[in-house]
């Protein structure tokens, strides 16, 4: 009897989060924002690939918002201020993932009016981000080469129900001995439907295949 409790709990939880994701979903679109959750191992590259792509928005003109989660710490959210644009910061304490009513408060805080792009990046991890949708336009999982060929075929869930997955540090891959091919061929073995796209973040290569990859405006 106590089993089937909890079983029912985590359905009861499940659908309260598409519930408010449904609400985030319109909130933004409503304001012609789109957005982006950013999902990820601690260290894959997250962080910088979201800046890299701010940079360029912000060339052309396009305002852009960042949400950022950690477990604990506000360091990636230094980083994004440092780009003068709005952030907010969430803190998940013991939880290994954002889930929708912490976007939910986060976007009662932001100021997003003159904002086109939200980028929500999402707790390093590639398990628990899978089961909670936040109400974005797209879901997209960065794994890097450093983590080795194996993560994509560890972790299906997440890398079955993203929109776009970036294989990232590709700079990286002879150093490790790593076929970044060998990532995207996995991904297609699994089923995904994902676009994929090869990144080196720290040289900016790709950076626009992936923006491309994601809908966001560049001009």
């Amino acid at each position: 009897m106590h089993k089937l409790v909890e079983v029912r709990s985590g359905v009861d939880l499940l659908q309260a989060n598409r519930e408010i994701a449904q609400k985030n979903s319109s909130f933004l679109r409503e304001r012609g924002i789109v957005s982006i959750d950013i999902m990820g191992s601690i260290g894959a590259g997250k962080t910088l690939l979201a800046e890299k792509m701010i940079d360029i928005l912000q060339g052309t003109g396009i305002s852009p918002a960042v949400i950022a989660g950690d477990v604990a710490g506000n360091a990636d959210y230094q980083r994004f201020k440092k780009h003068g644009i709005p952030v907010e910061n969430i803190n998940t304490g013991k939880e290994c993932h954002l889930d929708a009513h912490l976007v939910d408060h986060a976007l009662e805080h932001m100021d997003l009016d003159g904002i086109s792009v939200l980028f929500v990046e999402n707790v390093g991890n590639l398990v628990c981000p899978a089961d909670f949708a936040l109400g974005t336009d797209k879901r997209m999982v960065v794994v890097s080469v450093t983590e080795g060929d194996d993560m994509i075929m560890k972790h299906p869930l997440i890398f079955g129900l993203s929109d776009v997955i970036a294989i990232n540090k590709t700079d990286l891959a002879g150093a490790m001995e790593v076929d970044p091919k060998t990532l995207g061929n996995d991904a297609r073995e699994l089923g995904s439907k994902a676009t994929v796209v090869y990144t080196d973040a720290r040289h900016g290569e790709g950076i626009e295949d992936l923006m491309r990859a994601l809908g966001l405006p560049m001009d």
